[in-house]
Parts: structure tokens; C-alpha cells; sequence
């Protein structure tokens, strides 16, 4: 299973938005979860935004109104939609599928939010 990553631009100003994007593809069995990880310099990576095979998603409360988790099982996308941007949203972006108990990563696309 194998992910192909597309960031739309690593570097924003505050308040700036940004959608990234990832494809997977390979054996993509449902039901599964796909979802969103950030790290930040020196900090462990965390869970930012999940969305499950039939849509139902859950997101970090440091995001919540401000970035939106979306797919297209048809094409096994994930997009995450930022908005209002801010300087604590700079790290490493991560996608991620999870079947069977397994999780499976995208390489990571960095995001730099500037003041």
C-alpha cells in the first residue's frame, strides 16, 4: 500500500490557507480510516484530523473549526483543508490509513505558518 503525497504550497502567512492531499493505493480494503498527523520540531507527531470509510470524522481541538478532513473513497483521497493558519500549525504533515489494525504512512509535507 503506498501513498503519493501533494502539498498546494509549504509556506503561508498567519491566517493563510492551505489543502493538502494524498492518493493511496494498493490493496484498500473497507472498512478504514484515513487520516491526518503533524509533528512539530521537537515535539511528538499527533493526530490532527480522522475520517472514517463512511465519512464520520473526529478532529484535535487545536483545529476544530479551522481545518476540515474530507475523502473520495472512488479515487482513495484524502484532503485536509486549513484554514486561519497559525504559527503553531507549522510541522511536518503526515497522511495515513489505517485497515485491520494496521497503519500505513505517507511521507511527510511540511507546512510553515510565518508571522
Amino acid at each position: 500500500l503506498r501513498f503519493s503525497c501533494r502539498l498546494g504550497g509549504g509556506l503561508v502567512q498567519v491566517g493563510g490557507s492551505l489543502r493538502l492531499s494524498c492518493a493511496a493505493s494498493g490493496s484498500i480494503r473497507s472498512p478504514n480510516y484515513m487520516a491526518w498527523y503533524r509533528q512539530a520540531p521537537g515535539k511528538l507527531r499527533e493526530l490532527v484530523a480522522r475520517i472514517s470509510t463512511v465519512s464520520n470524522t473526529n478532529s484535535a481541538a487545536s483545529v476544530k473549526g479551522r481545518f476540515t478532513i474530507s475523502r473520495d473513497n472512488a479515487k482513495n483521497m484524502v484532503y485536509l483543508q486549513m484554514n486561519s493558519l497559525k504559527p503553531e500549525d507549522t510541522g511536518l504533515y503526515y497522511c495515513n490509513l489505517r485497515q485491520y489494525g494496521i497503519d500505513y504512512w505517507g511521507e511527510g509535507t511540511q507546512v510553515t505558518v510565518s508571522s
